[in-house]
């Protein structure tokens, strides 16, 4: 007996289905990304032809991708991909998937630099602006900035040094700097926090850090999705804040004057912070920025000249 055709709209209800009887939250938007991605096109393509036949390899693929986020794997790591800041970013177990609202310490890196760069043109055959990007991860953070940067056409005065304790980490932010054809401007290095080998070779203008920041108290709690990223790169200490803690002392040395950094942090971690910033970095000020939740969540950090 002939099977009876599977069409797009039929596939994509079933799946819907499927993924909210399991209490995914986002059930629909999966299942299109999904199977979008099975099919090579974009979501706007599975409205438009929702009677298209899939075949049976199709079916085979979406099927098994399927089962992998009905046993909670994330989208991301299921295409490979994320969507971050306009851009497509490789990401796989070895590191955390870009989260929307680290877009806001993009926003403020780039509003940083271009501030600089155009209140204080650099003379011809000086010393590049440079950007160091701790606990780097994908790259996601440095990587978003530099393709602004040259859409704005500035890309060639800004160098960048990215850093990670892991290896894995670096090896996957080395694919999306090179697939981007960004490689000219990136130096990676490995290490912990600011100790790492290769240094960069002076005080950096600007350090951006989207260190881990959830108390372990709430590891157990998260998400399903959660657990398949690396606990490394989420668990911040009892109060999240243990990394951030031990950068801090390290800035003078390793942020020029003027410069800043930019650290992510929890929503509810602001008031902890500030006290942290005026125990460490006496003479420092600490202004915090909040998403578009409206929940703070990038610290800058420079000089007062107090």
């Amino acid at each position: 007996m002939e099977k009876r055709p599977q069409r797009v709209g039929e596939q994509l209800a079933s799946a819907t289905q499927r993924l909210s009887a399991s209490g995914s939250e986002s059930a629909r938007l999966d299942a299109e990304v999904l199977l979008a991605y099975v099919l090579g096109i974009d979501r706007s393509g599975l409205a438009a032809h929702p009677e298209a036949v899939l075949g049976s390899g199709q079916l085979e693929t979406f099927e098994g991708y399927l089962q992998r986020r009905l046993e909670g794997e994330p989208v991301a790591y299921i295409r490979g991909l994320k969507e971050f800041y306009g851009t497509a970013i490789t990401v796989d177990e070895r590191v955390l998937i870009p989260r929307p609202e680290t877009e806001t310490l993009v926003e403020l890196a780039l509003a940083r630099i271009t501030a600089d760069l155009t209140g204080a043109p650099r003379p011809n055959g000086s010393e590049p602006y440079r950007v160091w990007d701790i606990g780097t991860g994908s790259g996601a953070i440095p990587v978003a900035i530099a393709l602004e940067l040259r859409r704005r056409r500035y890309g060639e005065a800004v160098h960048f040094h990215v850093s990670d304790i892991s290896g894995e980490a670096r090896d996957v932010a080395t694919v999306n700097v090179v697939s981007h054809g960004l490689a000219h401007l990136f130096v990676f290095a490995e290490g912990d926090l600011t100790e790492v080998a290769p240094p960069p070779p002076a005080p950096v203008e600007l350090l951006t850090a989207n260190l881990p920041y959830i108390p372990s108290g709430l590891m157990p709690g998260l998400p399903v999705a959660a657990s398949f990223e690396p606990a490394g790169a989420l668990d911040g200490g009892a109060d999240g804040l243990d990394l951030i803690r031990r950068l801090l002392p390290a800035l003078p040395e390793v942020v020029a004057a003027p410069g800043a950094a930019l650290l992510e942090i929890g929503g509810d971690q602001g008031d902890a912070l500030e006290g942290a910033v005026a125990e460490a970095l006496p003479g420092w000020g600490c202004t915090l920025h909040a998403d578009l939740s409206g929940s703070p969540r990038v610290a800058q950090l420079e000089r007062t000249g107090a």
